[in-house]
């Protein structure tokens, strides 16, 4: 049962674009307030000892960048930034207030705010496993679940992925910016080149040079202009097809979405690890396993596609 007085109703409490805080009615601020373009209305905070910390997801439907405070949210971010309905991320732009039965004002700030295509929106914690929190997070997830339903909007808990699924998506992330989308003839050859689901090498060599033609391939991935299955780890045999196929792209994150976290719009749900503040994607470098193709130096290292450090 949700210990929320009914009565009292919520309130959001956000940053005007001047910095100053505002404090309106639940429902009228839903409707008024772009949440995704808000900053947070509070910083995340950094914990002493721990290897990652609060850092920045450049994101490829804004081209803004997002603050993010763990791994576990930007693995999260990565999910929903590849989700064709996404419109607009935001980290923490906004603390829910209310009162509970006994009247005690209670608040919680969810880390991530979705917008999507269709006006809706999700509000989202991304625990890193999943009793984080312990039952005051358990508690604040009910209330926040109640003020969303009250507008139409989502609320969830975002349950960790599968490792594979994860270090692929990651893999991928990497080549999410323009400069790796190549020439447009290049990108015209490529829709041709993957017709019809083939092995990704033998497309890629169908086309050009493979350390011209693979940042463009992993470009088409992320953006959904190709697909490939991943939920097994990429290789140079993985099937790639066009960006309707029946295994890949945005269709396959939704697929893998836990059934209680996936609506209309799909999966919201990843879990990858790579750390620090992240700007935007530097070169990465197709190198381990079968394929041996150099595309652009690492910035942090090399690894097996799908779990290159970067």
């Amino acid at each position: 049962m949700v210990d929320v007085d009914g009565r009292a109703g919520f309130e959001a409490v956000f940053l005007d674009p001047v910095g100053r805080e505002v404090r309106q009615r639940w429902e009228d601020a839903c409707v008024a307030v772009a949440f995704e373009d808000l900053a947070p209305v509070s910083a995340f905070p950094v914990v002493p000892g721990r290897r990652w910390g609060p850092g920045l997801w450049w994101s490829s439907t804004t081209g803004r960048h997002v603050v993010a405070g763990s791994n576990a949210m930007r693995a999260q971010l990565m999910v929903l930034d590849r989700d064709p309905q996404v419109t607009g991320l935001a980290g923490r732009p906004v603390r829910l207030v209310w009162r509970d039965g006994r009247g005690r004002v209670r608040s919680w700030v969810p880390q991530l705010f979705a917008r999507y295509a269709d006006g809706t929106a999700l509000l989202a914690d991304c625990p890193g496993h999943l009793e984080a929190g312990g039952e005051r997070a358990l508690r604040a997830a009910q209330a926040a679940r109640a003020a969303c339903d009250l507008v139409g909007w989502r609320y969830r808990r975002l349950e960790p992925l599968d490792a594979v699924f994860a270090a692929n998506l990651r893999w991928l992330a990497g080549y999410r910016h323009p400069r790796y989308q190549g020439h447009p003839e290049v990108a015209d050859a490529l829709l041709e080149a993957f017709a019809q689901p083939r092995p990704l090498m033998e497309g890629v060599q169908a086309v050009g040079s493979p350390i011209s033609v693979l940042p463009a391939v992993f470009h088409a991935l992320w953006h959904g202009h190709l697909s490939a299955s991943l939920e097994t780890p990429l290789h140079q045999g993985v099937l790639v097809g066009p960006g309707n196929g029946p295994d890949g792209g945005a269709n396959a994150d939704r697929r893998s979405a836990n059934s209680s976290d996936a609506g209309e719009h799909g999966s919201v749900d990843c879990r990858g690890r790579h750390g620090g503040g992240h700007r935007e994607p530097p070169g990465r470098r197709f190198t381990d396993g079968p394929v041996a193709a150099a595309v652009d130096p690492p910035a942090h290292g090399v690894g097996a596609i799908g779990g290159g450090a970067w």
